[in-house]
């Protein structure tokens, strides 16, 4: 679900403080179009909301969302009608792990 080689990597490259922002730059933003998405998903801006969250996403090793993104921006070009929930769901899996190991590194540190 999340390549957690990526996500020590890109910790490694901007060090821990920074990753910490890093991480909740991310969450915040990622959060308000999935929250979008999930309330009032605009099918205009469908195409721009998959590939935002897929690249912020891919930056932070998130496999499987990235691959539903990419399934469903595929999807889109194609004219294909598109269900949200898998990408939702898989969202807020990956979000909870990532702040378990926020919150383990914190403890541990």
């Amino acid at each position: 679900m999340i390549d957690w080689n990526r996500v020590e990597e890109l910790r490694g490259e901007v060090g821990e403080d920074a990753f910490d922002e890093v991480l909740d730059l991310f969450l915040e933003e990622v959060d308000e179009v999935m929250d979008r998405l999930r309330e009032a998903p605009d099918r205009a801006c469908l195409p721009a909301d998959l590939h935002f969250v897929r690249g912020s996403a891919l930056n932070l090793g998130l496999k499987e969302f990235c691959a539903i993104c990419r399934g469903l921006e595929h999807r889109l070009a194609q004219g294909e009608p598109v269900d949200l929930s898998a990408l939702l769901d898989s969202y807020a899996e990956s979000r909870v792990l990532l702040m378990q190991s926020a919150t383990v590194r914190s403890r541990v540190a």
